[in-house]
């Protein structure tokens, strides 16, 4: 019967080069079985296919991957892809998985008996059941919705293992795939002909063309297509033609693994026009050489970085994974192209058209757009394409404009909104996910399976007229036993609480997990409607709704984020040492109480915040930018104390007013910089600031900081820094202090 239903279904599937889908449901040994008749059914070797499961074995003799691990199916091609759902069902694993199908292939799910299905708990149930919730907690929510989508959409055959019946047969009748005719050559071409003789679309041809304008400095191009479009296939081709003419492309992409095709159809051109010199002794090389001394080489983003101003031409692959500020640094290259996925759990194209293509079309450059809409390893209406956009809501898109461009604070009703009411309304799931979707740079399957499983996890939201305008996903923490605060202070890492695992591993305050909070793990307004308080206003509400000790958040500090939940009564009481490799900033922790055991905990590590950050601004943070300094200070809620002796102050005066030398009692200069820059009354400029942060509490040398901050000689730097000071003496200075001031004053009328 099996084999019967998969034979039918390659063949359907390869006439109309699309894919098919086969759900066997029952019994996991029973499931295996079944597989493998409906591998030999449809003549798919066991070479064309990848098992993705858990554990070990060999019960169908072909590859096997982990679904941790099934990103390693990037950019590759299968005829068919088991997925074994029985142990764990994992969302980006099904993501990752559907995208590496060929046109012509099964995509084969190995699943429990739908109907009991939601109701079981997996290996995946067990990472959203954060102490103290246990996996019974967990809801089914994600998988009724599998369930549900699986037998609603076209292509998909259920065949029940156990009964031996089939629900559904899955056949569509399609017409017969059309025979794809070569594209035309570009009237005129400054690559050489081969590489358009590699294009396969019209579309594929265009992009390669659109790349030849980043021979020139000063270009920009940006390539947006969903997943199985060749894009990287595009950027690989344009790559390598500009390697064999001598230039030095450098790719970077969050990962090598997505930007592997790059160099694969690099390597395949220069090999075609016998130009290719060396490659890296690996099979994925991250360097191609040609002969005419160009290169094609890769870096991770936090090396990209700095290397960006030195290549011809950076190629960011799936820049819409990357942050906002990370794809500002690359905008220091000569000549840059970023290509990126608009629907796939590598991030969302629409978050990064949102909130990066205003900085790139304010800058320098002149920006060229280029789309990809044929998809080459299938074709186009793909059934198993529809149902994974629509079960892991890929193509999520917030409300439209006109909906919600008038809401304002004073407008927007606030709601909660119950994860079982989401799964209900379509709309409004598609609404609220498609905000977090738009506003933030990784928003990935697994987190639409948070939103509607997870225990701890509340979702919450500002409503314009019945539309979702503002979003909030806020996770409970806190609220410890005593054996687990002792085990994390133990050093056990404790998933799902982050800032009281950070709280009392990294800062040793063990009584740190006793209070319980709420996380804000993402926050996210309309585009059409920010700038107006809507976040805020959530905030608000949250609060005001809130029965825990304090609202918590933790994220990637920038200047602009600290600022905003500075407003909002959120203080700082970490920032990380190290930046993180993706993102390139530093980590900030930031609490508001809600109650007195709240704002105990909001004070003692804001306290030990400012006394520590000192140390660390001259060490760890002497590189860190000085506007995430000044921000992250200003939102202590704690001034730091200045306990001067009457001889340290009038050294402070002598410097400020005199003639006497910062450098010989450097620590007086730096309480003194802290005391201010932590009091909420700042009486000086930003620059003067930022005076204070990089010369005095960095330590960087006059030179550089001269330079940094545009004065004209290392010389007019030290007597602005002098300058710096003197309200600082009038403002915290003692009389010592005041009268030290005094003499050069007076001695100056």
């Amino acid at each position: 019967m099996i084999a019967d239903l998969a034979a039918a279904l390659g063949d359907e599937a390869r006439r109309a080069n699309e894919r098919r889908a086969l759900v066997l449901t029952g019994e996991r040994e029973d499931c295996y079985v079944e597989a493998r008749e409906a591998l030999d059914g449809a003549g798919i070797s066991r070479t064309a296919t990848t098992l993705v499961a858990g554990g070990s074995g060999d019960e169908l003799d072909c590859e096997r991957i982990t679904p941790k691990h099934a990103d390693e199916l990037l950019g590759r091609t299968r005829g068919a892809v088991v997925l074994d759902c029985h142990d764990e069902c994992r969302p980006n694993a099904i993501g990752r998985t559907v995208g590496a199908v060929d046109g012509g292939g099964l995509l084969v799910l190995l699943v429990p008996p739908l109907d009991s299905w939601p109701d079981r708990r997996d290996e995946f149930d067990m990472t959203l059941a954060v102490p103290p919730y246990e996996p019974a907690s967990v809801a089914g929510n994600f998988r009724q919705r599998l369930v549900d989508t699986l037998r609603a959409h076209r292509g998909i055959a259920i065949a029940n293992v156990d009964s031996g019946t089939v629900e559904c047969d899955g056949l569509t009748d399609p017409p017969p795939r059309e025979q794809r005719s070569a594209p035309d050559l570009p009237d005129e071409h400054g690559f050489p002909r081969t590489t358009y003789e590699a294009c396969l679309t019209p579309d594929q041809m265009a992009t390669v063309h659109a790349f030849e304008d980043l021979r020139e400095p000063d270009e920009a191009l940006v390539v947006e297509a969903d997943r199985g479009r060749g894009k990287s296939s595009a950027a690989g081709l344009a790559a390598g033609a500009l390697a064999a003419d001598g230039k030095d492309v450098l790719v970077t992409a969050p990962a090598y693994r997505s930007a592997a095709p790059i160099f694969e159809r690099a390597r395949e051109l220069l090999a075609t026009l016998d130009g290719l010199a060396d490659v890296d002794q690996d099979e994925t090389p991250h360097r191609l050489g040609a002969i005419g001394g160009g290169e094609v080489r890769f870096a991770k983003p936090a090396v990209a970085t700095e290397q960006a101003e030195r290549a011809d031409l950076l190629v960011v692959d799936e820049a819409a994974a990357l942050p906002v500020d990370r794809l500002t640094e690359f905008l220091a290259a000569p000549a840059v192209a970023f290509v990126t996925t608009v629907h796939g759990y590598e991030g969302a194209g629409r978050g990064f058209s949102v909130r990066f293509r205003d900085r790139l079309d304010d800058s320098a450059f002149t920006v060229h757009e280029q789309r990809l809409d044929d998809p080459i390893r299938y074709d186009a209406g793909d059934p198993v394409e529809v149902w994974a956009f629509r079960a892991l809501l890929l193509d999520a898109r917030p409300p439209v404009v006109p909906l919600v461009e008038g809401a304002t604070p004073e407008t927007v009703d606030y709601a909660r909104l119950n994860s079982e009411e989401l799964l209900a309304d379509e709309h409004r799931l598609r609404e609220a996910f498609g905000l977090l979707v738009a506003a933030h740079y990784r928003t990935e399957p697994n987190d639409l399976a948070r939103l509607l499983d997870a225990p701890n996890v509340s979702v919450h939201a500002l409503l314009s007229e019945g539309h979702v305008v503002s979003v909030a996903l806020l996770a409970r923490e806190g609220g410890l036993s005593a054996d687990l605060r002792h085990e994390v202070y133990e050093g056990n890492r404790l998933k799902g609480h982050l800032l009281p695992d950070v709280l009392t591993s990294q800062l040793r305050d063990e009584r740190a997990g006793v209070p319980t909070g709420q996380r804000v793990l993402r926050i996210a307004t309309h585009p059409a409607a920010r700038s107006r308080g809507l976040g805020s206003r959530l905030l608000d509400e949250i609060r005001a709704n809130a029965t825990t000790d304090w609202l918590g958040v933790g994220y990637g500090a920038t200047p602009e984020l600290v600022e905003f939940w500075r407003r909002n009564d959120f203080s700082t009481v970490y920032l990380a040492t190290t930046r993180n490799e993706r993102s390139g900033e530093h980590s900030a922790l930031m609490l508001t109480p809600l109650s007195d055991a709240g704002r105990e905990l909001r004070d003692r590590h804001a306290r030990r915040f400012v006394e520590r950050v000192g140390a660390t601004l001259s060490d760890a943070l002497a590189a860190l930018d000085p506007d995430v300094v000044r921000a992250a200070l200003g939102a202590t809620h704690v001034t730091a104390e200045v306990n001067f002796s009457d001889h340290e102050w009038r050294v402070a005066a002598s410097a400020a007013y005199g003639p006497g030398l910062a450098e010989i009692h450097p620590h007086v200069f730096r309480a003194l910089a802290l005391c201010h820059l932590t009091d909420a009354d700042s009486d000086l400029s930003a620059r003067e600031e930022r005076l204070l942060v990089m010369r005095v509490l960095q330590t960087r040398s006059t030179e550089a900081v001269a330079d940094a901050l545009d004065y004209v000689s290392a010389g007019a730097c030290m007597r602005a820094l002098g300058d710096a000071y003197k309200p600082l003496v009038d403002r915290y200075g003692n009389r010592a202090a005041h009268d030290e001031r005094d003499r050069y004053v007076d001695g100056g009328e």
